[in-house]
């Protein structure tokens, strides 16, 4: 990809992308500790949310959780990225998001498998279901996906969510855009996530940390040499791990 440098926004030095429900929401007292923490800093920490959530659900969750609102907002599970105090769609994504993807053609063969329930979603930027105490079944969808060569990527999560997104998309996809077009060559950057959705952009390489409340599935991946394993939960564990990279 030839990425356009943004041009409209502040490069950012430090940043915290995070997953929502269950990493920064969660805990009402490690939230308040930890966005205290970051008022506290000299240099502001602009906050990336990284989400599964399409963006207006997003948006209420922010209101009711009572939390600032992010520089950069990633939602649909990468397949939605948003930017600056209006949020605008960064159309450059967009386009490619709209590449190779044919939601008619998953829908047909996942409606062969009656324990793979669609999820409501206001548009087909991506497909979700839930599976219904069936793991076989979302075996045999993977590998029927995969044998009729249709471009997409395959999600599956805390043992019920499939997310079946664009083939460029996913968390760790759109964070890497957003790092490549947005943010400084030398930032102080941390990555934090709870689910499988999250295992994609815990892989970077970048600082990271998996909260102490975490799915299984995330909490079986394999250590990298900037993956912090936090002890509490929430953003308790942020908080944490910003102290075990930053606190200098």
């Amino acid at each position: 990809i030839i990425l356009m440098r943004n041009c409209y926004m502040q490069m950012i030095t430090q940043m915290l992308a995070t997953d929502l429900d269950g990493t920064l929401v969660g805990d009402e007292k490690h939230l308040k500790d930890l966005l205290t923490y970051y008022e506290g800093l000299q240099k502001k920490v602009t906050l990336v949310y990284v989400t599964g959530r399409h963006r207006e659900s997003a948006l209420e969750l922010i209101k009711e959780a009572n939390i600032p609102m992010p520089s950069i907002l990633i939602s649909d599970v990468g397949t939605g990225i948003y930017i600056g105090n209006d949020l605008k769609p960064d159309e450059e994504w967009n386009l490619l998001m709209k590449k190779n993807w044919n939601p008619e053609a998953i829908k047909k063969i996942a409606s062969h498998y009656p324990t793979i329930v669609p999820q409501k979603l206001p548009d087909e930027s991506r497909i979700s279901y839930t599976a219904q105490e069936d793991e076989g079944s979302v075996e045999k969808l993977k590998q029927e996906l995969l044998q009729a060569n249709i471009p997409h990527k395959f999600i599956f999560s805390s043992g019920r969510d499939i997310d079946i997104l664009p083939e460029a998309s996913g968390k760790g996809s759109a964070l890497t855009y957003v790092i490549e077009k947005y943010v400084e060559d030398q930032a102080s950057i941390l990555i934090a996530g709870d689910s499988g959705n999250d295992e994609e952009m815990i892989r970077l390489g970048y600082p990271s940390v998996i909260v102490a409340n975490a799915q299984p599935e995330l909490i079986a991946i394999q250590d990298h040499p900037q993956l912090f394993r936090a002890t509490k939960n929430c953003a308790g564990g942020i908080h944490e791990a910003w102290l075990h990279f930053y606190d200098n």
